[in-house]
């Protein structure tokens, strides 16, 4: 079931990578899509599914966010929604000057490869992240997403956020607060 069918005038997120690697990063991404409110992570490529048979700990991470396999990451994207590549590209837009579309597919490439020139000419904006060489490929999604929630001003800041989340073994509290 596919958390992508809001309103075409709805903020929305959808998450999509392209021939992932490893059910590591894969669960490391779907926390990320899980804790800044993405609504879908697609994927392409058969390594993930190989992979995946050999490690359980993706399994139960998902929650409401649907993680499914596709053909192409672009064919069936709802209406108005804007393709945003993340990838060190020449003439890429740099994130922190990146304004983000309410409606959005974040196409991420594999973490040994780089996106198909044509994911790049279909995208309605290519971004990188300004480091000194690559991240890893659950890094990036998770700075993406924190860049949208920041940028947009989403980012609930108060202490019942922090005790719904925590773990239940953390109690600390900052002294005189």
């Amino acid at each position: 079931m596919s958390n992508t069918n809001q309103p075409p005038n709805q903020p929305m997120v959808i998450i999509g990578l392209t021939n992932p690697k490893t059910p590591e990063n894969i669960g490391a991404v779907m926390r990320a899509a899980g804790c800044f409110g993405a609504h879908e992570v697609r994927y392409t490529g058969e390594r993930y599914a190989r992979a995946a048979r050999f490690n359980t700990d993706t399994r139960s991470i998902s929650l409401d966010i649907p993680l499914t396999g596709v053909d192409s990451l672009l064919d069936t994207i709802p209406e108005n929604t804007h393709i945003v590549c993340v990838e060190l590209a020449e003439g890429a837009t740099p994130l922190p000057a990146f304004e983000h579309p309410q409606r959005a597919i974040y196409i991420f490439g594999p973490e040994d490869g780089s996106l198909h020139q044509d994911d790049i000419n279909r995208a309605d904006a290519v971004v990188y992240i300004p480091t000194r060489g690559c991240l890893n490929l659950a890094a990036t999604v998770n700075i993406v997403l924190f860049d949208r929630q920041a940028k947009a001003g989403l980012a609930v800041s108060d202490d019942q956020l922090i005790r719904d989340n925590r773990d239940t073994n953390n109690r600390l509290k900052v002294p005189g607060q």
